[in-house]
């Protein structure tokens, strides 16, 4: 999955699968991939202020996901 780079403390780039609605995130600490989650939450993510902020507000702890490295 392609991730495109995002200016933030946390988080270091951004990836989206449409057809798979899934969304993968690389951390400083890792790659996290997010099942289930609807565009409007990628698109909100990728347009948000606070990158971070935003990842707390709406992703952490509201879908599935895995660690991917």
């Amino acid at each position: 999955m392609e991730r495109l780079p995002v200016t933030s403390s946390n988080i270091i780039s951004v990836g989206y699968e449409p057809a798979e609605m899934v969304l993968e995130i690389e951390f400083h600490s890792g790659i996290y991939r997010y099942f289930s989650v609807p565009e409007s939450v990628h698109s909100g993510l990728m347009s948000a202020s606070s990158h971070g902020r935003y990842f707390a507000r709406t992703i952490k702890d509201r879908y599935l996901f895995s660690k991917v490295a």
